[in-house]
């Protein structure tokens, strides 16, 4: 597996050692020593392509040694790498396999579970966000720190971040891959939590693209800011509406005075440094 830029060198050297190291430097380890990381990012392993892997491995055996680390002095290890070959090998019937040990920390396993996944490109969008939030929330890292761990922009851990916040119905289509993460970031765009399940159902039975979807979500939003705006004139009285109009004169700049009955704020606009100055001037000119 090629190095990819942005990893530390501990673990950019890691997985240089697990592309060129050949069998001489492996052991082969009994398979029931072995379990897999229960932090594993990837939770779903498709049935029809490891059963795929396995009849290859019948045939012409593990090429790719696993990454372990040592879990007990009787002899146990953890999967750090290659969780799928490890499955398919128990499913080929095999009794060994080969492996590298390597001592490494909860945090190494971690990350490198997640960037072997992100380079395989194995991780659906949820699970990759998932990843990234148990290292935010198991080591303490900040999301600049996640980036640079992982190879990723500090953008696109952001943005896999805020599929987190969609409603568990549309986490679960996102598992199943029923909906795609473009999706996702147009469907984040709907407030509305009832509007946002509909249009991720109509997404999926009418089979819509990400930029049908888009357009949607933005109709969504136009038409709840228009309801908003119908509300909230209904509820103001002319005093307010006098009050704003008299403010915005007097003051020379736009002011929006948001009334809940008898309270609310008070927004005045400013164009630059010099112009707040102005305002601030005339606010305490007594």
């Amino acid at each position: 597996m090629a190095k990819k830029s942005g990893l530390g060198m501990g673990l950019g050297a890691l997985f240089a050692d697990n592309a060129t190291e050949d069998k001489v430097s492996s052991i082969n380890l009994p398979i029931n020593d072995i379990e897999p990381n229960r932090n594993q990012p990837r939770k779903s392993f498709d049935d029809g392509a490891l059963a795929e892997l396995a009849d290859s491995i019948a045939a012409h055996g593990v090429l790719q040694p696993l990454i372990v680390r040592p879990i007990n002095e009787g002899g146990g290890y953890q999967i750090v790498a290659g969780e799928r070959r490890w499955r398919a090998a128990k499913m080929a019937g095999l009794h060994e396999i080969p492996a590298i040990i390597r001592e490494l920390s909860d945090q190494d396993v971690s990350e490198l579970a997640l960037i072997e996944n992100l380079q395989r490109e194995d991780l659906n969008p949820l699970e990759e966000a998932l990843g990234y939030q148990n290292l935010i929330n198991s080591y303490n890292m900040t999301q600049e720190q996640v980036s640079k761990s992982v190879g990723r922009s500090r953008s696109a851990v952001a943005n896999a971040l805020r599929l987190l916040s969609l409603d568990e119905e549309i986490q679960g289509e996102l598992q199943k891959g029923t909906l795609t993460a473009g999706h996702a970031r147009a469907l984040l765009s709907i407030k509305d939590e009832k509007k946002r399940k509909e249009a991720a159902k109509l997404t999926i039975d009418k089979e819509l693209s990400v930029r049908e979807l888009e357009k949607l979500a933005k109709k969504l939003a136009q038409d709840e800011e228009k309801a908003e705006n119908t509300q909230k004139t209904a509820h103001r009285s002319v005093f307010v509406d006098e009050v704003e109009i008299s403010l915005t004169e007097h003051l020379g700049r736009k002011v929006t005075v948001n009334d809940k009955k008898g309270k609310g704020t008070l927004v005045i606009e400013y164009y630059s440094e010099e112009d707040l100055k102005e305002i601030a001037n005339l606010l305490d000119n007594k």
